[in-house]
């Protein structure tokens, strides 16, 4: 069940559905270079990190990123001219892939302030809209978000915890949510489990990470 997509680790994430695209690549350990378009959330180094960027890149990638990480794109190796920078609420087609970017930031904690603009996307592919959260908690904007395939940050600290993903998963309906964000950097390597149990069958989990 939705094989195509791959949790690398952390938040690295691969789906190849017609095309292949690479979510904050990071600790990546094979040379991929088969990246379509790479999307950066936001510029922590756990999740733009140029050297894993270089591991899935070809000469014909597209990178993704928010607008307030333009300074510091310089050090990814892709050419301004293949660079989208996006805004949240900016939509965008590349290559018949629809992009959304959609707001990530925390609520009553200070790392990811609503300030910075750093965003969560979703990439429709082939008619599947896949959410891809960033690093976020639950908030005004996410409980609008609409999708089929739910990627969510399960790993507490700096994000949503299992069982505060899992009420985001039930909430917005997703045919499937798959967890993110966890048993590496920050959260236990049971946090999937967790946040499988605490769907409690509302909406079907399933894990993805390798």
């Amino acid at each position: 069940m939705y094989e195509e997509i791959q949790v690398l680790v952390h938040s690295s994430i691969r789906i190849t559905n017609g095309m292949t695209v690479y979510f904050d690549p990071f600790h990546v350990t094979k040379e991929y270079h088969d990246a379509d378009i790479i999307f950066v959330t936001h510029n922590h180094y756990d999740h733009y990190s140029p050297e894993d960027i270089a591991k899935v890149k070809n000469k014909n990638t597209v990178l993704v990123c928010p607008c307030s990480m333009e300074a510091c794109l310089l050090s990814s190796g892709i050419e301004d001219d293949y660079i989208e920078m996006v805004m949240p609420g900016d939509s965008l087609e590349i290559n018949d892939v629809k992009i959304e970017a959609v707001p990530a930031y925390n609520v009553g904690k200070a790392f990811h302030p609503q300030k910075n603009q750093w965003v969560g996307y979703i990439v429709t592919m082939n008619g599947t809209r896949y959410y891809v959260a960033g690093d976020t908690d639950i908030n005004a904007d996410v409980m609008q978000v609409q999708c089929d395939v739910a990627l969510l940050p399960v790993g507490g600290t700096y994000t949503m915890t299992a069982e505060e993903a899992a009420k985001l998963a039930v909430k917005i309906q997703p045919e499937v949510a798959i967890p993110t964000h966890y048993g590496d950097i920050v959260g236990d390597p049971k946090d999937g489990e967790r946040f499988i149990e605490a769907l409690a069958g509302q909406v079907p989990g399933v894990l993805r990470m390798l």
